[in-house]
C-alpha cells in the first residue's frame, strides 16, 4: 500500500482521529490516549499499530514510559493531495462567477426584467 493510500486508511476512524488530535497538544503516554475512550487497552494499541504503521505518529523509550507523538509527514502529503484540488474547485468556480457576471450584462444590454420568484 502507499503512503497515501495508509494515510488515508488510517484516518477513515474517528478513533484514530481523535488521538492524532489528542497529539498536536504533544506527546503522550498510551494510557493518557486511552483515557477518553470506552475500549479496552488492547484495542487502544491496535488503534496505535496502525497510526504507527501508517507512519503518522512514532513511540519513543523513556524508562517505562513509551510516549507516543505526532509524526506531521504524511500528514503534509494528503494536505498537498488535497490542495490540488482545492485549486480544482476554485478555478471552476471562479469561471462559474464569470459566466454569471457575463449573463447579468447580457439582461442588462438587452433590457429584460428578471422573473420574480
Amino acid at each position: 500500500m502507499d503512503q497515501l493510500s495508509a494515510t488515508f486508511a488510517a484516518l477513515a476512524d474517528p478513533t484514530r482521529r481523535a488521538i492524532l488530535a489528542r497529539l498536536t497538544g504533544g506527546e503522550a503516554s498510551v494510557t493518557a490516549l486511552a483515557e477518553p475512550f470506552d475500549m479496552s487497552m488492547p484495542a487502544i494499541s491496535k488503534h496505535l499499530k496502525v497510526l504507527e504503521r501508517a507512519g503518522l505518529i512514532a513511540r519513543s523509550r523513556e524508562a517505562q514510559w513509551r510516549p507516543c507523538h505526532l509524526e506531521p509527514g504524511p500528514l503534509k502529503e494528503v494536505a498537498d493531495w488535497i490542495e490540488h484540488y482545492r485549486e480544482f474547485w476554485e478555478q471552476s468556480f471562479d469561471r462559474l462567477d464569470a459566466y454569471l457576471r457575463e449573463l447579468k450584462k447580457k439582461e442588462k444590454k438587452h433590457g429584460r426584467k428578471q422573473r420574480k420568484q
